[in-house]
């Protein structure tokens, strides 16, 4: 069983200043006609290792953004970044506008997918980090510059990525595949599909296909008539957008349809309006479809011709919708040192004339394991009336280690079953401490 992990807040980054600058496409090495390589699909979202400059740095794909952003000051002197000037941008979240660098000339590779003349936007210090949310380095994302030049075949269940020329590529015949047009605003693609709500009622949106957010579908609160936020909701954290954290509602929808495949019973989020005021520049806008919905698809995006087509179930589509059900939000929060027993020391084995005598005698080393912290404790939730805290540090779960997870299986943990037994050994500033509580289903 999958499981959905909050959006990253990835969504449609709205620059306020002029993109329109002259930059070389995105090409195939030697002429060839396509090229295919493996990613990783970390919290839904696709990762792909790029070099800038020579150096291979980890991407998030995003077709949520029309331009390329890095978020790693540290990097731009060992990159080698090229003819920088200084800018202000502003996207989502609570915040205003926030400073920084727009670099053209810049050399990008993917395998054998290359631009010499790539334009990126560095925004510098820690104003929009996510390596603690992914558990590896993301040093940017990456979206319409790589799809705009080419026909993307993704696969979810291979975790394959072909970029095909649109000259040379042939659609095949499928019966069970289903295309339908994209409308672009801002260089970014939209869809119109129909979700409906408890009392039946089909209500047409017009949604950012936007592979960046790892949530299954945000709706933008009175963006239409129909579109009501659900009586049975709970207030959370959805994420960090480019100007600052993301607040909102989370319920159920009754069925989210997409042509002729349906999926009842969907998770779906409400985001503050305050918090996504720069998203209704886009008046036709109803809000987002994001990759909890698109991984369950082998999926063929194709903005040359304006078009995707939703060609093969993956093996994610039957999934069950979860959510987090304890109101805890983690991050990783770096390295602490760990006393662990070294297992590969032989036990001692003496033998003389009238007997044999084991000798157990253990060794023990230290090392460096990940470590996971509260960063969000939704109000009145399981864990929030348990007594849990911002900052609190998670030692152990249901008596096992916390570094022996990863952050997708504790979340997976917090996610499948409601009133399951949650038992948490945690380090507040030194101080260990044991609390408990059981899952709680709300929606």
């Amino acid at each position: 069983m999958r499981f959905k992990i909050k959006v990253l807040a990835l969504i449609g980054f709205l620059f306020v200043y002029s993109l329109c600058f002259s930059q070389d496409k995105f090409r195939i090495a030697h002429d060839q006609n396509s090229h295919s390589a493996s990613f990783k699909l970390i919290h839904n979202i696709i990762i792909l290792p790029i070099e800038v400059n020579g150096s291979e740095l980890n991407f998030l794909l995003d077709t949520g953004v029309a331009n390329s952003i890095m978020f790693n000051l540290s990097a731009e002197d060992s990159l080698r970044l090229r003819d920088r000037e200084k800018i202000r941008l502003r996207g989502l979240g609570e915040g205003g506008y926030i400073d920084a660098i727009r670099s053209s000339n810049n050399t990008f590779k993917f395998g054998k997918v290359v631009n010499t003349n790539h334009m990126i936007y560095l925004i510098p210090g820690n104003e929009f980090e996510l390596s603690s949310h992914m558990g590896i380095d993301i040093n940017g994302i990456i979206g319409g510059d790589l799809f705009r030049d080419f026909i993307v075949d993704i696969n979810y269940t291979t975790k394959r990525i072909k970029f095909n020329k649109p000259e040379s590529y042939f659609y095949k015949k499928c019966k069970k595949c289903q295309t339908f047009d994209l409308e672009f605003y801002k260089e970014k693609p939209y869809l119109n599909i129909i979700v409906q709500s408890d009392n039946e009622q089909p209500i047409p949106v017009k949604l950012l296909i936007d592979s960046g957010g790892g949530d299954t579908l945000w709706l933008f609160d009175k963006s239409s008539d129909d579109i009501e936020i659900p009586e049975r909701n709970f207030e959370d954290y959805l994420g960090r957008g480019l100007s600052g954290n993301i607040y909102g509602k989370r319920s159920k929808i009754g069925k989210i349809e997409i042509g002729d495949f349906i999926f009842n019973d969907a998770n779906v989020a409400y985001p503050d309006s305050s918090s996504i005021e720069k998203a209704y520049q886009h008046a036709e806008r109803n809000g987002s479809l994001a990759s909890e919905i698109l991984k369950r698809f082998r999926l063929i995006i194709d903005y040359p011709n304006k078009k995707i087509t939703f060609a093969k179930k993956s093996k994610y589509f039957n999934d069950a919708f979860l959510y987090n059900m304890s109101g805890i939000e983690l991050s990783y929060s770096g390295s602490m040192l760990v006393k662990e027993r070294d297992n590969s020391v032989p036990l001692g084995v003496f033998n003389d004339a009238e007997s044999t005598t084991i000798e157990l005698v253990y060794k023990y080393v230290y090392a460096f394991k990940q470590s996971f912290e509260i960063v969000h404790l939704r109000k009145d939730s399981p864990a929030h009336k348990a007594g849990l805290q911002i900052k609190d540090v998670i030692l152990q779960i249901n008596g096992k280690p916390a570094y022996d997870h990863k952050l997708e299986e504790i979340i997976h943990i917090l996610s499948t079953k409601p009133n399951k037994l949650i038992k948490l050994i945690i380090d507040r500033d030194g101080e260990v401490l044991s609390y408990s509580f059981r899952l709680e289903n709300v929606l």
